[in-house]
């Protein structure tokens, strides 16, 4: 048997403190700033055992979150595995602004479709923070969609989860459109930690990156409702491209882009109808 203290030190050989905290408190069901209170506590073989693989996953370049299983986003646990995106700062960044936007331009109960949804971050953060007749969770992996589904379960959602390449087998219009797809280019270089780890599917994006971007508004005219908000997760060198593709086939839209804290262009909203009133 080892102790919290023994443990903590062990891993902290071999991977940053704050990783090594964040495993060992969730393997003993304990917040990571209680394991300070107890560095004398003695751990049974099996957890011992448990934690050392785990510390070793991270050493040999597993992602932690990965690891853990799970994510805080926006409030609330999400799980993750090896299926889905780990959700980013920059997304939780999208969700924010999107939800003050629905707040501020819509004083009813709105349809919202997540394309791409992978873990179902946004779709359901949206379900929880603003007012919804209903929400489409929208992904082409099966696998994506079982960790949308357990999510789902978790959060009490009444999410529709619907196997589908974005809006190919979608017929609905709605008020919220949103979207965080793969924009990666095919050859661009990316931390190896994520091209090692994470699904490709939802990484790359054709040789401009802008694949899904172009799938996506070429379709935007037939689900698009009256009054619709659209908001993208993007490249920070790719606003110029999209706006292009925007141009060309929607009339009568207002296009805004904003930055994430880093000051990149991260983020692309559509208004259709919404300053008109």
């Amino acid at each position: 048997m080892m102790t919290i203290d023994n443990l903590l030190f062990f891993a902290k050989q071999h991977i940053h403190s704050d990783h090594a905290k964040l495993l060992l408190a969730q393997l003993l069901n304990k917040n990571p700033l209680e394991l300070l209170t107890c560095l004398d506590t003695l751990i049974s073989e099996d957890l011992v055992n448990i934690y050392k693989q785990e510390v070793l996953a991270v050493k040999e370049g597993k992602p932690v979150q990965y690891v853990l299983g799970n994510v805080n986003f926006y409030g609330n646990k999400f799980k993750i595995n090896e299926n889905v995106l780990i959700p980013r700062f920059e997304t939780e960044q999208l969700v924010e602004q999107t939800i003050t936007y629905i707040k501020k331009y819509f004083n009813y109960p709105i349809d919202i479709i997540d394309l791409g949804c992978g873990s179902g971050v946004i779709g359901l953060t949206l379900e929880k923070k603003v007012s919804t007749e209903t929400v489409d969770l929208i992904d082409i992996s099966p696998k994506a969609l079982e960790v949308a589904k357990e999510n789902c379960q978790t959060l009490n959602s009444k999410a529709n989860l619907i196997l589908s390449d974005m809006f190919q087998n979608i017929t609905k219009k709605y008020d919220c459109i949103i979207s965080n797809p793969p924009y990666i280019k095919n050859k661009e270089e990316i931390e190896e930690i994520v091209k090692n780890n994470e699904p490709h599917l939802a990484l790359y994006a054709g040789d401009d990156g802008l694949d899904y971007y172009k799938k996506i508004i070429s379709a935007l005219p037939l689900h698009m409702k009256e009054k619709c908000l659209v908001a993208f997760e993007i490249g920070y060198t790719q606003a110029n491209d999209i706006k292009k593709l925007i141009s060309n086939t929607l009339k009568d839209v207002i296009v805004e882009v904003k930055k994430d804290l880093s000051g990149k262009d991260r983020m692309l909203f559509i208004f259709k109808n919404i300053f008109f009133e």
